[in-house]
């Protein structure tokens, strides 16, 4: 009879020794799924060579030839590593992921390009070089992070040309390695989000760093509403006023006005109560102004605009 696998350890029955302290990196290939299957095999080869390469630009060799628990998850990749490393990996290695990943996709002859999520975090976590080395809260907390809406959504909402690269940092992360000074990168950088992933009991702060940004950082749709009010708040009085000229007039006496990009003339007047009047381009639109607003605008605006605050 063969013998029963070790037990798990009964937690909160005594105390113990933490587990070492590791930094953690996770990758995902953005829309893999939409690749047709004969590209999978590639791709997933090609993840973690271009990994290795980039982290040789940065000067960080022994990074990769001394990972801990590394493992190919098809669509990205992932390892640990000693976590005195995080603001070398934050900057420059984020940024020469970026270069490498264009440099790549230039040179793809037609083939879809790779456009990167990356996710880092610090954590305690099993290390003795086993084969189930790694796992515990921090690892599954890197790829909730990983999979959370506001990396996702900034990815998707950037330009395919210029940004090849979205790296979701969490809070912990963030205040050891850049709130402490240690990251050649100044906070200011990075742009705090509420991190959740649909369909999972998973709520945490977090910071996006875009290497090469592109598009709106400051979409609502990404980033939650009082995320994107701190920041207007933190905008000069004459400049979250909007600029003024042209044959662009807004007025909302009694309601909100969207701000977004507006070709020609627009002239919008609300008057009190429930009487919404607008003239655009000449046609008169009454009643409430309902429905989806194309543009380059902070949210979708549904119902009546006067009811309720935000």
């Amino acid at each position: 009879m063969s013998d029963l696998p070790v037990p798990t350890a009964s937690p909160y029955s005594r105390s113990r020794a933490l587990p070492p302290y590791r930094g953690i990196v996770a990758v995902d290939a953005k829309d893999f799924t939409g690749h047709p299957a004969i590209e999978h095999g590639t791709i997933s080869r090609n993840i973690p060579q271009l990994l290795r390469m980039s982290l040789e630009r940065s000067g960080l060799d022994e990074l990769w030839n001394d990972r801990r628990f590394p493992n190919s998850t098809g669509d990205g990749y992932v390892f640990g590593f000693d976590p005195a490393a995080m603001p070398f990996v934050i900057h420059p290695w984020l940024h020469q992921l970026q270069d490498i990943l264009t440099e790549f996709n230039v040179h793809s002859n037609g083939v879809a390009g790779l456009r990167l999520r990356v996710s880092l975090h610090i954590g305690p976590l099993p290390d003795s070089g086993e084969e189930f080395d790694g796992n515990g809260t921090p690892r599954n907390d890197t790829h909730r992070l990983l999979d959370s809406r506001p990396v996702k959504a900034m990815l998707a909402a950037s330009s395919e040309n210029i940004t090849q690269v979205a790296a979701i940092v969490s809070d912990r992360c963030f205040e050891d390695a850049v709130a402490s000074g240690y990251t050649g990168r100044h906070p200011d950088h990075f742009i705090e989000v509420p991190a959740t992933v649909e369909g999972k009991r998973f709520a945490q702060r977090a910071w996006l760093y875009i290497p090469a940004p592109s598009g709106n950082l400051y979409d609502r749709r990404i980033l939650g509403d009082h995320v994107v009010d701190d920041q207007q708040k933190a905008v000069p009085q004459e400049r979250a006023k909007g600029r003024r000229g042209g044959k662009v007039i807004q007025r909302a006496d009694h309601g909100n006005v969207n701000s977004g990009t507006v070709h020609g003339g627009q002239h919008v007047s609300n008057v009190g109560g429930d009487q919404n009047v607008s003239h655009v381009g000449g046609d008169q639109v009454g009643g409430h102004k309902v429905g989806t607003v194309h543009g380059n605008l902070g949210d979708t605006v549904q119902g009546d605009k006067n009811t309720g605050s935000r």
